[in-house]
């Protein structure tokens, strides 16, 4: 595949972009609503933007995961059988987090 290396490379620039805007955000706003509690943080999720920039963190975070997944099992695992596994198991585990991540995010009130 011609742009293969391109794609993963614009996957993982752009997936630690929003990674690195969420990671600022983020000790801001509890450092601004200290001391926290479980009200201040259903507060914080209640919102739909928030639950909507939270998901697009995790997909972030699992799209990141695997460029660097997928290069690492490429790079240093040689039988092909293997390799295949450990990326199934890979992406499995990682769709699993997204799945769930969104299933806890929209069960809130």
């Amino acid at each position: 595949m011609v742009g293969g290396a391109l794609s993963a490379w614009l996957v993982q620039r752009v997936s630690a972009l929003l990674l690195a805007a969420y990671a600022l955000f983020f000790p801001v706003w509890v450092a601004l609503h200290w001391p926290l509690d479980f009200a201040v943080w259903r507060g914080l999720f209640a919102p739909l933007p928030m639950r909507i920039v939270t998901l697009l963190f995790v997909v972030a975070l699992a799209l990141h995961a695997w460029v660097g997944m997928r290069d690492i099992f490429m790079d240093y695992v040689q039988p092909l059988g293997l390799r295949l596994a450990l990326h199934v198991g890979a992406l499995l585990w990682l769709a699993t987090c997204v799945v769930w991540a969104g299933a806890v995010l929209w069960s809130l009130p």
